[in-house]
Formats: structure tokens, sequence, C-alpha cells
């Protein structure tokens, strides 16, 4: 299928900020279910998050991208990589409390479930706790959600919900 996508590019320094302007801005637009939204980070002179959206039609492209530049957001065409951290996409919605991976990929754009430093995948009666934070990742053209094992054999994101930040204890 193909998707049309911009970034809209941000001073944000944190994916939690991130992911809040990338919920506020996709409110604003009343995206369609089959939208992605993701959080790109850019390293070098002005390191920051950016934001993309992919859309499956070329107006609802337009559309964005006219009410962005409204609202004062600096918008760019296309996608600033190819490995951006999804925070909006079908199905997250229904990613809640404890799903198996089969459920959790029946329900979801999310390809595929990987667990570090696990061969191949787990299997799909693993049971996942979602802490209600769900953000995989594009790798390769496939949407994969890294977990962690976690107590009682289930599974976790590797992403925690809210994380401590660097030096909290300075």
């Amino acid at each position: 299928m193909t998707r049309y996508s911009l970034t809209v590019d941000t001073d944000v320094k944190d994916l939690r900020s991130a992911d809040h302007l990338l919920h506020e801005l996709a409110a604003g637009l009343d995206l369609p279910q089959d939208a992605f939204g993701c959080t790109h980070l850019v390293r070098g002179d002005r390191p920051r998050v950016v934001l993309s959206l992919s859309f499956p039609s070329e107006p609802l492209l337009r559309i964005a991208r006219e009410r962005l530049r409204a609202g004062g957001h600096e918008v760019t065409a296309g996608l600033p990589d190819a490995v951006g951290r999804a925070v909006i996409y079908p199905g997250v919605s229904t990613l809640t409390g404890t799903l198996t991976v089969a459920e959790l990929l029946s329900r979801s754009a999310i390809d595929r479930v990987t667990v570090l430093g696990a061969p191949g995948r787990p299997a799909e009666d693993t049971r996942m706790v979602t802490r209600e934070h769900v953000r995989p990742q594009w790798q390769n053209g496939e949407l994969v959600l890294a977990a962690m094992p976690a107590v009682g054999g289930t599974l976790v994101p590797f992403e925690v919900p809210d994380p401590t930040p660097c030096c909290a204890d300075h």
C-alpha cells in the first residue's frame, strides 16, 4: 500500500514531550484509523525529536500539511528516516492490559515481536503486559515491537511508560 508522509520539525528534546505533541497534533487533524504517527531522533548541531505522519491517501496528506502549516509548524515532505518509533498506528488503542502475542499482532499494525537476548520469535500464546505503552519501531519496512522478559513468564514492551530521567538522583 502506498503511504503519503510528511515530517514536522520541532524543538522537542525528549520522547515523552514528542509523544504528547504528536497526540495533540493528531487530535487536531482528526486522523483516520489507518494513519501512522512516529517520532524520529535527530542528532547533530541541533539534537531534537521530529515527528512524521503517514496517510493512506494524498488528499489526507495535503489537508494535514495545510492545517499544520496554518498552525505555525514547519512541515517538509517525506520521512526523515526509515526507523521511526510508532506512537500512533492502527490498533494501538486496543493494546491494553495483558494480551497474548497473537492478540497483539492481530489487533494492530505490528508485524512481529522480538525478545531482547532471545533467538527467534516468542510463542503466540506468550502473555504480554502492555502497560498501555506499546511503541514499536520500523525495521526494514516492518513494524517491530521489542519486548523483554518479565515476572511469571510474561513479556513487557522494552520501552517503559515513565522512564527515570538520567541523573535523577543528583
